[in-house]
């Protein structure tokens, strides 16, 4: 049977008329008033406390080279602090000018957020690394290190939740692919194998989550936050009286080496960081292409799509509903569990108890920030992993920033993301909804 033509992302909206639109007018005009007056204030406050409060005279220093790995080497970039921050901090103030006159341009919108952001970045770091050296190629490589777990459970996320179910698991999705793939890998020797367990071990808590959600209608939001403290109790259990017992039989698998491109791997600062990873790395970038190709290229994509916004149309031409959403959920559960597996497989070589630390509600939250979209999910996660990369590099610099508040960084910006820049967004019309007959 061929399969319907439901796709709402296409379908032309219908605009509201008379009193209904200018309320919405008004609404959008006082969201961009109160969003560009905050911009502003945050730029005066940047420039008071970056811009004024650097010492002048003196230089930002940020290596350009990845130490003991790039092959082609880049001079260090030095920056005059005291003047780039005020700089910076005057195109803070801009942006909010811009967001307050564009409001009515979705791409002025966008770019004024962009535009704000990178303006705010650089006056924090040239006022944090003011007389100091930093890597800043290291900070891009600890970024992509941090992302790529982020990236696979935001992919996990956009597939579930394009299904109709939401997927709330990705943290436990995580530790127990995390858990299967460094047991595994000890056990038998061979990281392939452990990672091929970490992907089964998301998989089985996919499955689990797909059974409770659309078989038995539990409430999905409760049913993944109790499936995450079931994995972290299962794997904090299996941890203390196995791995901690015997590490070197159950907790010693080692990690993937690094495979070099040649030719890519060559181009300056970028190249060493994209093109010189291990095989998770590179997976992940198969995987990004190959889900956003096939969620809104084929016809897998298209029957995702419809039973995630109109399950009972696409149920009338034929899709089996629940089918789908079975098999879509335990395949985001085994993408999830690659990303858990590269935690362990992929980096440190070992386990160790509830080490995802939380990544799966951020991996979440960059579904949310990427409008569930693929592409969108991944520039979401590369955010956050820059986030959390530059608080572990600016640690060692010893700013007047305490180091608490540094390591808060990723999850206050997860917060403000979310909350402040996403806007209006609107989920699949049936996730969180369970499908039945009748």
């Amino acid at each position: 049977m061929a399969d319907p033509v439901i796709a709402p992302e296409v379908a032309a909206p219908v605009s509201p008329t008379g009193e209904a639109a200018d309320v919405l007018r008004m609404a959008a005009r006082k969201k961009a008033l109160i969003t560009g007056l905050g911009f502003v204030v945050v730029g005066l406050y940047a420039l008071w406390a970056f811009g004024l409060g650097t010492e002048g005279g003196i230089d930002a220093v940020f290596g350009m080279t990845v130490p003991n790995r790039d092959t082609t080497q880049v001079d260090d970039l030095s920056l005059p602090a005291r003047a780039v921050a005020i700089a910076m901090s005057v195109l803070c103030m801009v942006a909010g000018g811009l967001r307050i006159a564009l409001d009515r341009s979705k791409l002025g919108r966008r770019l004024s957020v962009a535009l704000f952001l990178i303006a705010f970045v650089i006056a924090f770091l040239t006022w944090a690394v003011a007389g100091k050296q930093m890597s800043f190629a290291g900070v891009l490589q600890n970024t992509l290190l941090a992302a790529v777990p982020l990236v696979l459970g935001a992919l996990a996320g956009v597939i579930g939740e394009r299904s109709g179910v939401v997927n709330i698991a990705i943290d436990g999705q995580f530790l127990f692919g995390a858990f299967g793939a460094a047991m595994t890998a000890s056990i038998t020797g061979s990281l392939w194998a452990g990672l091929f367990a970490g992907a089964v071990a998301g998989a089985l808590i996919g499955g689990l989550l797909a059974v409770f959600a659309v078989r038995y209608l539990v409430e999905q939001v409760v049913l993944g936050v109790v499936i995450n403290l079931l994995v972290a109790g299962v794997t904090g259990f299996l941890y203390t009286q196995l791995l901690q017992k015997d590490p070197e039989g159950y907790n010693n698998p080692g990690r993937f080496d690094n495979i070099r491109i040649p030719g890519l791997a060559d181009i300056p600062v970028i190249g060493t960081i994209l093109f010189d990873a291990n095989i998770i790395v590179y997976l992940t970038y198969v995987l990004v292409a190959v889900v956003h190709l096939g969620l809104f290229h084929t016809r897998w994509g298209l029957r995702a799509r419809s039973v995630g916004e109109h399950p009972t149309a696409a149920d009338t031409v034929g899709i089996k509903v629940n089918a789908t959403r079975y098999r879509n959920v335990i395949m985001a559960g085994a993408i999830a569990g690659i990303g858990g597996a590269f935690l362990t497989i992929g980096t440190v070589g070992t386990f160790s108890k509830d080490m995802t630390s939380g990544a799966g509600y951020i991996a979440l939250a960059a579904v949310i920030f990427g409008r569930w979209r693929p592409l969108g999910a991944v520039a979401a996660a590369l955010l956050f992993g820059f986030t959390s990369a530059l608080a572990t590099s600016l640690q060692p610099l010893d700013t007047s920033i305490p180091s608490e508040f540094l390591q808060m960084m990723p999850y206050v910006v997860t917060i403000f993301a979310v909350a402040g820049l996403v806007g209006k967004v609107r989920p699949p019309a049936a996730a969180n909804k369970p499908y039945t007959k009748g």
